[in-house]
């Protein structure tokens, strides 16, 4: 096995097949790793190691598990999980009683028709929502009530399938910088999701209140073949928006929106200048998965090469590669 990067802690999970995804929970105290040996597992991170003592397994899925995701804290330690069995479980950990520290699942939503590819909770300012995209073609947002039962609602959102899903901020582009009239009224936090999509398009979905209903807000064409992943920059209140889309076309697209009333445009990763030169301006095997970090200023993109790179726009915006991660 080649050395590892300094800074670099590998994880034996004790999974018996390939992992899918693996996170840490808000506060990194918590990892969550998920495999196609139909098991979810929890462990906990003690002097930035996960320790074998303090894990558990989750079972319950029928099939490959392909994402985890953590909810808020405020809403206690809630994780779900979603499967190619065509199902969404979320697991809490139980904090009272003999059954202390036990992860019991608390919902077990079955709308889909085919496997569930995407989980993402929602800005925890809107509530416990979790967006689960289906290869049914439709998207369902779950929604835990005052009552504690989960209410769905279902978007109609690519024709082939749905990959991938990824909530906006919760706060309005520009909110932060815009002066604020004395005794004028806050705008309220909205509800907004874009999807990625067998259809080679990434689609924006926003929720209306008067009607109760999600819309397509807009529909971002650039990719030749099926979006992977797709993951929207979280914004604390500054004018730009960003969306970063990552396809089977071996290409990252970056969709900026400069104000609210701007058009989407879109700025195609180069990974030439990065990786053996390739004039072709795409990355040298299909590319899984995109994530931004915390602040919303740094990409990472995993690409099939088995390479992770970090991308920064600089001050003449234009994206460059800030660091080469091998596997």
């Amino acid at each position: 096995m080649p050395a590892l990067p300094s800074g670099v802690v590998p994880v034996e999970t004790a999974h018996d097949d390939m992992i899918h995804d693996a996170q840490l929970d808000y506060y990194g105290k918590r990892l969550a790793t998920c495999s196609s040996d139909r098991t979810v597992k929890v462990f906990d991170i003690v002097n930035g190691n996960p320790s074998k003592s303090a894990s558990h397994t989750l079972k319950g899925h029928t099939g490959p598990v392909w994402q985890v995701a953590w909810a808020h804290p405020k809403f206690g330690n809630m994780l779900a999980s979603c499967s190619y069995d065509g199902k969404v479980f979320v697991w809490k950990e139980q904090t009272q009683g003999a059954s202390s520290g036990e992860w019991t699942k608390i919902q077990e939503h079955t709308l889909h028709a085919a496997s569930v590819n995407s989980i993402s909770w929602a800005p925890h300012e809107l509530g416990a929502i979790l967006a689960c995209a289906s290869s049914d073609g439709k998207i369902s947002v779950l929604t835990l009530k005052d009552d504690g039962q989960w209410n769905p609602d279902t978007i109609n959102a690519h024709a082939i399938g749905c990959n991938a899903v990824s909530w906006a901020s919760a706060t309005h582009p520009g909110s932060l910088i815009l002066p604020q009239q004395p005794g004028a009224h806050q705008p309220s936090a909205f509800k907004r999701l874009v999807s990625a999509g067998c259809d080679n398009l990434v689609k924006i979905w926003c929720f209306r209140e008067e009607t109760q209903s999600w819309v397509e807000e807009e529909k971002l064409e650039g990719h030749t073949d099926w979006v992977r992943d797709v993951a929207w920059a979280p914004n604390i209140g500054l004018p730009r928006s960003y969306i970063a889309s990552a396809s089977q076309d071996k290409t990252v697209l970056i969709w900026t929106k400069d104000s609210p009333t701007s058009p989407w445009v879109k700025t195609p990763l180069d990974p030439s200048t990065s990786t053996a030169p390739n004039s072709t301006g795409k990355f040298p095997d299909v590319v899984w998965r995109v994530s931004w970090s915390l602040a919303g200023n740094i990409l990472a993109v995993s690409c099939g090469d088995g390479k992770v790179t970090l991308w920064k726009e600089n001050l003449k915006g234009i994206w460059e590669c800030v660091s080469d991660l091998a596997s």
